[in-house]
């Protein structure tokens, strides 16, 4: 009798099982290192940068909690520097998964997304600071497997944000480390990218329409300083540190981003009149050398912007 009910409850377990693994599914991803010389400003100056598939950030990666990352980066022949991937949302081992790619070779492995929230992934090969200063890291979002609900609510729209470094040109990676030679800050790959107030070449801007419901995954890949997101003329209507639904936080003027950390941030502007914010690092020295978005609310917003996959405008 003790048996039978033993088998039937690992029978039920089993098909339990079963039926999560279904739900899982596997997520192919393929990056290239391209080391290049890139646009860092709304002027058209050019840097040299390596980057992953080209672009700074690189792609944005977005899967569901529990679901399995195939990921394979190539690291391409005509590149002089080893390159690696560090995926902040996967359990691995960093002697393996993460170590270093040569040029003309390629690194595969498999990692399951075991926690929700915005994670930062980023070059770790030596010298780290360089690497990742010179524009190698992205965003992966992991889904929550439960969906929305009351305390992490659908959004209207979504974009991301990336607050990272720039420096000389020529500046060596002690330098770098160092935080000398530092010129500014790129958001998602510029200086004052959306920010036509105080850069006249800036010709994008992030939209909603008044009283949307607007998030941001943010990320901080700065190297060595945090970043003070604030919403100025807003409230951060909720925050979850980390981008995990379980760490919410309410009516936050300022969140607090540590390096390699991101948050997830709603702002609902007021519904019954056009407005503007100036989403800013709230560190003068970081919001004055480039660390300033603006979002206009306003009725005819542009209805693909945060929208349909569109999360980084470029």
């Amino acid at each position: 009798m003790k048996l039978s009910k033993i088998t039937s409850g690992l029978l039920v377990s089993l098909a339990l099982l079963g039926s999560q693994c279904a739900l899982a599914k596997v997520v192919k991803v393929e990056m290239s290192v391209i080391e290049k010389q890139i646009v860092v400003d709304n002027a058209g100056t050019k840097q040299n940068m390596w980057t992953y598939n080209g672009t700074i950030p690189g792609p944005v990666i977005r899967v569901t909690e529990g679901d399995i990352v195939d990921f394979s980066l190539l690291n391409l022949k005509v590149n002089k520097q080893s390159h690696s991937m560090d995926f902040h949302a996967a359990v691995v081992d960093v002697l393996d998964e993460f170590e270093g790619v040569r040029p003309g070779r390629t690194k595969d492995f498999k990692f399951e997304a075991k926690y929700p929230g915005v994670f930062i992934y980023h070059c770790g090969s030596e010298s780290m600071s360089e690497h990742i200063s010179r524009g190698m890291y992205g965003v992966i979002i992991v889904d929550p497997k439960e969906g929305y609900s009351a305390d992490f609510p659908k959004p209207d729209r979504e974009y991301v944000i990336v607050e990272g470094d720039l420096f000389d040109n020529d500046a060596t990676p002690t330098e770098i480390t160092n935080n000398e030679k530092w010129k500014g800050v790129l958001i998602n790959g510029k200086q004052f990218h959306y920010d036509p107030v105080h850069d006249q070449n800036a010709s994008i801007v992030l939209e909603s329409k008044p009283g949307e419901r607007v998030r941001f995954y943010f990320v901080n890949a700065k190297i060595n300083e945090n970043s003070a997101f604030h919403p100025i003329a807003g409230i951060w209507d909720k925050v979850w540190d980390n981008g995990n639904p379980k760490n919410i936080r309410h009516g936050m003027q300022t969140i607090d981003v540590a390096p390699a950390h991101g948050v997830i941030a709603d702002l609902v502007s007021p519904s019954d009149r056009p407005t503007n914010n100036a989403l800013v690092d709230h560190r003068m020295k970081s919001a004055l050398n480039g660390a300033i978005t603006i979002l206009m609310n306003k009725p005819d917003a542009d209805p693909k912007k945060g929208r349909d996959g569109n999360l980084v405008l470029r």
